[in-house]
């Protein structure tokens, strides 16, 4: 999965974002890139992220997104 985030994020980004922690708050990512980023998400995943789930800890790093896309997944 995380192979698979790093993939869509490589779509949005250039930066290296592996192991960056800060999407978010070094604003590596914008609000634009977001809302592709959910998109591709919910296509790749076969889930609906919540606007509640649309918060800057879910975002800042691959490992979050990871973590948020396993517990929707699981719902």
């Amino acid at each position: 999965m995380k192979d698979q985030i790093l993939d869509i994020l490589s779509d949005i980004v250039d930066d290296d974002v592996e192991s960056c922690m800060t999407l978010i708050d070094d604003g590596i990512l914008s609000s634009l890139d977001i809302i592709q980023l959910i998109g591709a998400l919910n296509d790749e995943f076969d889930i609906s992220i919540p606007a509640t789930e649309i918060i800057p800890q879910n975002f800042n790093s691959v490992d979050a997104m990871v973590a948020m896309v396993e517990r929707l997944a699981d719902e």
